[in-house]
């Protein structure tokens, strides 16, 4: 990822783990895994560990310690009430943000007139 993607990113990771865990409780290896196979290939486990403490902080997840064959106990996040409302908050927050940097897009992108083109051609072959 670029630094322009990273920098993009860490507006939106918060609301992107949330919907993880809307789908079903993870674990935070199980989230980061997740993120690498939808392409988010270069976020490091640090950064979602810490995201994890700070949304668990806030109260918008439930933890759940679950034996783990491989060593300590695993902390299970799963979304709860408050974290399903923040949640909400978040996709309407995006898709508002969406429309207006797509409309942006539609609006400066330059527009090509075939017509001047073909003169331009013809003119050249003259």
């Amino acid at each position: 990822m670029g630094k322009q993607t990273t920098e993009m990113l860490k507006g939106t990771l918060e609301g992107i783990v949330l919907a993880i865990l809307a789908k079903q409780p993870a674990y935070g290896y199980e989230i980061t895994a997740r993120l690498r196979d939808q392409g988010f290939s270069d976020i490091a486990e640090g950064t979602i560990y810490a995201l994890l403490v700070r949304i668990e902080q806030r109260g918008l997840v439930d933890v759940e310690k679950v034996p783990s064959e491989k060593g300590p106990p695993r902390k299970v996040y799963a979304l709860n009430a408050t974290g399903g409302e923040y949640l909400e908050e978040f996709w309407g927050t995006w898709s508002f943000l969406a429309e207006r940097i797509e409309q942006l897009h539609r609006d400066i992108r330059p527009k090509h007139d075939t017509d001047d083109t073909n003169r331009t051609d013809e003119a050249e072959g003259a």
